[in-house]
């Protein structure tokens, strides 16, 4: 896949996480799989932290205060 889509390679990671819990994956298939793993959820970070860029920048132009700050408890 040359560009996944963002849920594309979420699912791929979600299979990725399945198949090395059940734990009977050869370790040298264990750790081509982390490697896959770890370069999709970067490209996942990526394209969230992207997203939120752009939201913020659509907020900003509309003159509207929007904070992320994360998940804040009461």
């Amino acid at each position: 896949m040359e560009n996944p889509t963002f849920e594309e390679s979420l699912q791929e990671l979600e299979k990725i996480v399945m198949e090395l819990e059940q734990g009977d994956v050869p370790l040298e298939s264990a750790l081509d799989a982390f490697k896959r793993g770890m370069e999709l959820s970067k490209h996942c970070q990526d394209t969230l932290t992207k997203a939120e860029k752009t939201l913020t920048k659509m907020m900003s132009e509309a003159n509207e205060e929007v904070t992320f700050e994360g998940n804040e408890e009461a």
